[in-house]
């Protein structure tokens, strides 16, 4: 693919490590139910930016291979065919997915709480196993 799709997906890796970095310094201060509902809506709105800048660079990356995906479900099958996630990692990214829109749509305080703790114990590393997995082809240390 072109010079132009390399850049791309990289700048959208560099994204994605900024928005995963300010996600794990919240989750990493304290557990989320001891945070406010204010803070906690913070970090809901942080995993969502960070689980779009995630699934956006699987797709840009795909597309510097060849691969035209338009869909974030797409993009997951896809990133699971060309080991970029593992099996369990791409149900998880389903996973979060159907949670993330649920919350974008709606607001309901037990779905919130479970998708809150679902963010903290499997999410972030989902999205950490992600950049691991991609940092060394975008070059960036």
């Amino acid at each position: 693919m072109s010079n132009t799709s390399e850049i791309r997906w990289k700048q959208r890796f560099e994204n994605f490590e900024k928005a995963l970095l300010l996600l794990q310094e919240s989750l990493e201060a304290k557990p989320v139910r001891e945070y406010s509902k204010l803070e906690q809506e913070g970090i809901v709105q942080r995993f969502e930016y960070t689980f779009e800048l995630g699934w956006k660079t699987m797709k840009d990356r795909l597309f510097y291979e060849g691969y035209d995906e338009n869909t974030p479900r797409s993009v997951i099958r896809r990133a699971f065919e060309a080991n970029y996630i593992s099996e369990d990692d791409a149900e998880l990214w389903l996973d979060s997915l159907d949670k993330r829109n649920l919350l974008s749509h709606t607001y309901n305080e037990a779905v919130a709480m479970l998708a809150l703790e679902k963010i903290e114990k499997e999410y972030s590393q989902m999205l950490s196993r992600l950049y691991h997995r991609l940092q060394p082809e975008a070059g960036i240390e």
